[in-house]
């Protein structure tokens, strides 16, 4: 279905989420105050690069293993297991440098796949391999299973289930050995439902099996209870439609398509083309080159005679050689200018007016169509509480509130409320200047050339020269609350920074260009003349500035070894700059 929005416009306004990918976090409090800190604080072993060896270290910077290994990979980062390859050979060795689990042969950590995690790996179990046959034991040496599977890998968004295959068909079965899914089928793959709240907990699986015709595919819902045989040509979940209970699913036999909830038919096997649309909770259905909608329940509510619809916000928009016809969402007849589109928010008293007829502007209305702002601007977005992004004539972006004040200045080249807080942040291309505001709008920062980054109980902006730390609400923190397990905080005296204990009391004299607050290890980066190095919790220094490192602000050091990260996220440390 062609699906063209009547209303159209070329600022782009990012609400972003802000966050860090790849990092988790666990939470310490001290004084009835929660502070974050970074989950890899629990890791006591890191890969060690050197040169093209590699190693191991541990939290301290000591080596464990010596970096002489083409390659090291380690399962849990807080169990002292080292798989270690060299010319070809696998060896799996302990703390203590000791060869282990030399009973079995090939071992190899179990890889996880397409999973929201700080680890790689399954992390308490190996796959090894006898006669071609391949088997699990724990990282203790106990046998799971016996060598009977001809492969064994991760499933994709499910960590703790394991795709394994046996006498040619695909099955599934848990870190334990016990069997989830019966090897009787010659694909499964999981459909990737994704709640916030509960993570892939309620994705399904698609099975296939081939017949004469092809393949023919079937759903097994999260509790992994057939609900479908393999009998349709294709067959996805809709994974937009937040149910966790009822997977809502979309097949074709024979071409045609229809929508099933779980075993339900909701809408028969007769169309062309379904597609869902998010924002309504509605499908749009094409049948013989006519378009039509159904409700979620699979109840058509507009029939499928119109050459085109487009859905613009509140309205359907039906097309034939006859005019436009104008429905509400719910099927009935809209009353209304086809020049004229309305918009929803997150908030009932506020809806978006978009008047088209003379070039678009916007404006807001209330919920019984009352005007609150008439239709002035080239964009409105509504923003938290009675707050609104507004852009001008020359897409630039500010703030107005519900009687059309302006709250923040419409000068700004990008808008964001960052995720999970009362703040806003501003961005000035010309000059790349960072603003934050608080919750009434009130400027509290204002920097050039600026990082921002979005912990779970504070903001920190930073730019190299200057450090300042926000609450969720906007509230200025000092480094001593932010940091309060720490002995030592950064200090800035006449453009050079030093550090100081709890009290204020200097311990490590104004030296340094640049320096980093001590991070979970106990080290602090500290740059001179261009150049990174490290001091300890002591304020000693050692590692005296070395490394040049281009385009990174805050560089983390374990000792005297810098992080880098490799292709799927792998994290090492490494001597070499």
């Amino acid at each position: 279905m062609k699906r063209n929005f009547i209303i159209r416009t070329t600022i782009l306004v990012v609400l972003a989420v802000v966050t860090i990918a790849g990092l988790s976090y666990y939470f310490i409090t001290e004084n009835g105050k929660k502070y974050e800190v970074e989950k890899v604080n629990q890791y006591n072993y890191f890969v060690l690069k050197s040169g093209d060896k590699t190693g191991v270290i541990d939290r301290t910077s000591n080596i464990i293993i010596d970096a002489k290994y083409d390659d090291v990979k380690i399962p849990n980062p807080e169990n002292p297991i080292f798989v270690c390859y060299q010319d070809g050979k696998t060896v799996i060795l302990n703390e203590q440098k000791q060869e282990i689990l030399t009973e079995y042969e090939n071992i190899e950590p179990i890889q996880l796949k397409n999973i929201t995690s700080d680890l790689m790996y399954e992390k308490s179990v190996f796959k090894y391999q006898k006669d071609g046959k391949f088997g699990l034991v724990n990282f203790e040496g106990k046998k799971i299973t016996n060598p009977i599977y001809e492969s064994i890998e991760g499933l994709p968004y499910k960590e703790g289930e394991l795709l394994i295959k046996q006498d040619g068909k695909f099955g599934v079965i848990n870190i334990k050995g016990n069997e989830l899914i019966k090897n009787e089928y010659d694909s499964i793959s999981v459909d990737g439902y994704y709640s916030p709240d509960n993570g892939y907990k309620y994705a399904g699986y698609i099975v296939s099996n081939t017949t004469n015709e092809g393949y023919r595919y079937g759903y097994l819902n999260y509790k992994r209870k057939l609900l479908l045989k393999p009998e349709y040509n294709q067959l996805s979940r809709f994974i937009d439609i937040n149910d966790d209970e009822n997977a809502y699913i979309l097949a074709s036999k024979n071409g045609r398509y229809g929508v099933l909830k779980n075993e339900e038919q909701l809408i028969t096997n007769e169309y062309q083309s379904i597609e869902y649309d998010e924002s309504n909770n509605i499908f749009t259905i094409e049948l013989s080159k006519k378009y039509g909608v159904s409700n979620l329940e699979g109840k058509i509510i507009v029939p499928a005679e119109y050459k085109q619809i487009d859905i613009t916000g509140i309205y359907l928009y039906a097309r034939n050689d006859q005019g436009v016809t104008v429905y509400n969402t719910d099927g009935t007849q809209a009353n209304i200018d086809t020049n004229i589109a309305i918009l929803n928010t997150s908030n009932e008293k506020y809806r978006i007016r978009i008047d088209n007829k003379d070039g678009t502007k916007y404006g807001v209305i209330g919920k019984n169509g009352e005007q609150i702002i008439e239709e002035q601007y080239n964009y409105i977005e509504y923003l938290y509480d009675n707050y609104f992004i507004a852009s001008n004539r020359n897409s630039k972006l500010g703030i107005i509130d519900d009687k059309n004040n302006i709250k923040v200045e419409i000068e700004n080249d990008s808008l964001q409320k960052i995720d999970g807080t009362d703040v806003v942040e501003a961005t000035i291309a010309n000059g790349n200047i960072k603003r934050l505001y608080s919750k009434d709008m009130t400027k509290i920062c204002e920097m050039s050339n600026a990082n921002i980054e979005n912990k779970n109980e504070y903001i920190k902006i930073s730019n190299g020269e200057e450090i300042k730390y926000f609450d969720k609400q906007g509230k200025e923190l000092k480094n001593t609350e932010v940091y309060p397990n720490n002995t030592l905080f950064a200090k800035k005296i006449d453009n050079k920074w030093g550090f100081t204990d709890k009290n204020g009391n200097i311990v490590v004299e104004e030296k340094y260009d640049k320096v980093t607050e001590f991070n979970n290890y106990g080290y602090a980066s500290v740059q001179k003349d261009g150049k990174w190095g490290v001091i300890n919790s002591k304020g000693e220094e050692i590692l005296k500035p070395t490394y040049v490192l281009s385009n990174n602000i805050e560089p983390t050091f374990i000792g005297k070894y810098y992080q880098v990260i490799y292709g799927f996220g792998e994290i090492y440390y490494t001597d070499k700059q």
